[in-house]
Formats: structure tokens, C-alpha cells, sequence
């Protein structure tokens, strides 16, 4: 039986996953060996670890790597502390292939701690292009990587392009669409009711925006002021309820929490409502039902387009990526934020466009891991 070593390292990443790490459970060829760690672990980002148990999923390891601050000096540090903790996770383990996801900087750390001791690296959602840091960790670990599990046809021609083996590159689509496809995304008051967050209790019948805004490493030091515009945007709308979201722990995320808690205090704003996280099917239904999205979450692109869900990316960190028909761009400028978002509002939701996968994906990359396995 081959063992297949998945690392898992953020709320986000965890959804996109999921459904790859339970297919890989159900095959009987292969042993899913699940390491956990950096924002993952930890409570200010949503405790995340307690989701993937409530799941059925045991950790074969749990590592802490984050260091505090969320400034560039400790993103780099977070990423070398996480090289020398995976690297002896999988001396321990001795997995006979990786698998890492996407391009944030826990993906980096997992893809050099397995190149360096020779075990076949598979990464996902290689092939993308954004505006961010991220575009360049993906590309390098494209490069680092044995095979690739790419997300849109797009993306495969970029891998065949940057000289990658053709027969080393598999289009399966996201396994996120898979918690989009296989499970209800109807509104569900008690299910949701019970995520406590700051602002009081949610009204899950009447209408809401969501808003999820990380920090953008290439523009760091200017979270605050990038997170207040949309902040102001958002409470010119005072029809709507506001689903505000914690940022991840890329450098600046204290910035844009400053940001979110001052304003917060400042104006007492009615009809906002602040959570850390929710789990992947959770997210999901409060993704469909959004009147709109706003802010700079991939998952607004990926899953937005699956759902035809109107949005607003802000910024520049998604500049490049593949979109639907469902997205408007808007510059950190609070009267445009607020004029895309009416233009959104107005045109309502969007025919779904299946650009990142049909909701097959965690069975089919399964299926082909063990494929590559047995040669």
C-alpha cells in the first residue's frame, strides 16, 4: 500500500482538499497519512483542527510553525521553520509521495522538505496567474514538483509552456467544486446558528454581502487603509447585512485586522457581523446565498463562478487569474467599491460556468495517484 502524505496548512486549503483527502481514504491501494500545522492549529484563525476531527479525519501530525507578527521577516522565518518541521515529519513518516496544495508560503516550505529527501512531490492548482507573491511561490513549485493536478484548461497550457512533461499533467478540475456538487447549499438557520461571532445574531433569511479580504504581500504595510475602503463601501449599504470574515496570517494580516476591529469600535456599525471561519460546506452555503461577495478571496473566482455568484474583487492580489462572467474589478477606492457592488446587486446572480472542475475531482486525481503509483 503506497502511502500519500497530505499537508494541510490553512482554512482555505482545507476546503479545496477535502474531498481529494476522503476519496484517497476510500481507496483501498492507498494509506492517507495527514499532517496539519501553521494557521490550521491555531485559535485566532478559526481553529480550523477542529473542523478537519469533527470531519472523521485523524492528524498524523500536528505542527506548529507559524511565527507571530505576520510581517514579512516572520512569513519568510514561518516558511524556513516549516521546511525543518516537515522535513522531520517526513523522515518520521516516510510517505512514498507529498502532496501540497496551491502557492502559499506553508506550500513552499512542504514542497522543499520533500524535493530535498527525494520523495515525489504531486502539487495541485499549479498553472494559475495572480497578482500576488503567490504567482511566483506557485510557479517555483511547479518546478519543484513531480506531478501536477492543474485546476482549468488555462492553466494546463501554462504548465506546458514553462516545459513541464505534458504526460505529468492531469486536468481534473478543483476537488472544491466538489463540496459545491455533493452536498445542499440551502440556507439552513440552525446549522449556521451555530457559529458565535462578534455583532450579534445573524438574520439568515433577510439579504447579506460577504466579505472576505486577506493582505496583499507586494503591497505590505498598506492593509489598513486597503480594508477600510471596503469597510466604508460596505456600511453605504445599509439594505444589506454584512458577513465580514477574518483575513488568513499572510504578512499584513494584523494590519488588516486593525483595520476591521477600528472600525468596528469606532462606528458600532448595525447589521455587520464578524467570524473567524466556517467549515467547507458551511462556506459554501453562505457563499451561494450571498446577494454579493466582496473583497480579494479566490474562492469568489473558483467556487463565485461554479455558483454564479455575483462579486467585487478589490486590488490587484487576484490581477491575472482566469474568471467568469461573474466578477467586477475595483480599485481600493470606497465610492468605486460602492458602485460595483450596486452594479452586482442589480444584475443578480450569474449562470454558472463550470471553469474550475464539474464537482468530480477528489475521486478522479484519487483514481490517478494510484495510477502513477503502480507505474
Amino acid at each position: 500500500m503506497n502511502k500519500i502524505c497530505a499537508v494541510v496548512a490553512s482554512r482555505a486549503n482545507y476546503g479545496r482538499i477535502k474531498y481529494l483527502l476522503k476519496a484517497i481514504e476510500q481507496n483501498k491501494n492507498l494509506e492517507l497519512q495527514l499532517v496539519v500545522g501553521a494557521s490550521i492549529l491555531l485559535h485566532r484563525f478559526g481553529n480550523a483542527i477542529d473542523i478537519i476531527r469533527e470531519d472523521g479525519f485523524k492528524p498524523n501530525k500536528e505542527i506548529h510553525y507559524i511565527v507571530e507578527g505576520e510581517t514579512l521577516l516572520t512569513q519568510a522565518k514561518s516558511t524556513g521553520l516549516g521546511v525543518i518541521e516537515l522535513a522531520s515529519a517526513f523522515n518520521e513518516l516516510k510517505p512514498d509521495y507529498v502532496i501540497t496544495v496551491a502557492d502559499r508560503f506553508e506550500t513552499m516550505s512542504t514542497a522543499i522538505a520533500s524535493t530535498y529527501q527525494n520523495i515525489p512531490l504531486i502539487h495541485l492548482q499549479g498553472g494559475e496567474v495572480t497578482g500576488n507573491i503567490d504567482n511566483r511561490v506557485r510557479h517555483s513549485i511547479t518546478q519543484l514538483a513531480d506531478y501536477h493536478f492543474v485546476a482549468s484548461n488555462k492553466a494546463q497550457e501554462k504548465l506546458k509552456c514553462m516545459d513541464i512533461n505534458p504526460n505529468r499533467i492531469f486536468n481534473y478540475g478543483c476537488p472544491s467544486m466538489d463540496v459545491l456538487d455533493k452536498n445542499s447549499l440551502a440556507l439552513d438557520e440552525e446549522r449556521l446558528n451555530k457559529y458565535k461571532g462578534v455583532g450579534g445574531q445573524i438574520n439568515w433569511k433577510q439579504k447579506y454581502i460577504l466579505m472576505v479580504q486577506h493582505p496583499v504581500t507586494t503591497s505590505y504595510g498598506d492593509g489598513y487603509d486597503q480594508i477600510i475602503e471596503s469597510l466604508h463601501a460596505l456600511k453605504s449599504l445599509d439594505e444589506y447585512q454584512k458577513i465580514i470574515l477574518w483575513p488568513n496570517p499572510d504578512a499584513g494580516s494584523d494590519d488588516v485586522s486593525k483595520g476591521i476591529r477600528q472600525f468596528r469600535e469606532k462606528y458600532k456599525p448595525d447589521k455587520f457581523y464578524f467570524y473567524k471561519n466556517f467549515s467547507p460546506e458551511d462556506y459554501a452555503i453562505i457563499l451561494n446565498n450571498a446577494s454579493c461577495c466582496i473583497g480579494n478571496s479566490s474562492s469568489f473566482i473558483r467556487e463565485g463562478s461554479f455558483l454564479g455568484v455575483p462579486a467585487v474583487i478589490v486590488g490587484d492580489r487576484q490581477c491575472g487569474r482566469e474568471t467568469g462572467n461573474n466578477i467586477e474589478v475595483s480599485d481600493y477606492n470606497r465610492n468605486e467599491i460602492t458602485e460595483k457592488i450596486n452594479k452586482q446587486l442589480k444584475n443578480g446572480k450569474y449562470e454558472k460556468e463550470f471553469i474550475f472542475g464539474d464537482g468530480n475531482a477528489g475521486k478522479n486525481i484519487a483514481l490517478e495517484i494510484n495510477n502513477i503509483c503502480n507505474g
